[in-house]
C-alpha cells in the first residue's frame, strides 16, 4: 500500500484491480506489469468507473 500511495496511485483502487488481475497473470512479464511502479494510471481510470 506505501509503494503505491509513493506512486500516487489510489491504494483501494490499486488493489481492485490487482486481485481482478492477478487471475490473468501467467508470466512475469504480466505480473511485474502489476506492481505499482509499472501500472499504468489509464487503468486505475477504468477501475474507478468501474467501482462507482
Amino acid at each position: 500500500m506505501e509503494t503505491a500511495k509513493a506512486n500516487d496511485i489510489e491504494p483501494y483502487t490499486y488493489m481492485v484491480y490487482v486481485l481482478t488481475q492477478l487471475p490473468y497473470a501467467d508470466t512475469v512479464e504480466k505480473l511485474e506489469a502489476l506492481l505499482p511502479w509499472n501500472f499504468k494510471k489509464s487503468e486505475l481510470e477504468k477501475v474507478k468507473n468501474a467501482v462507482r
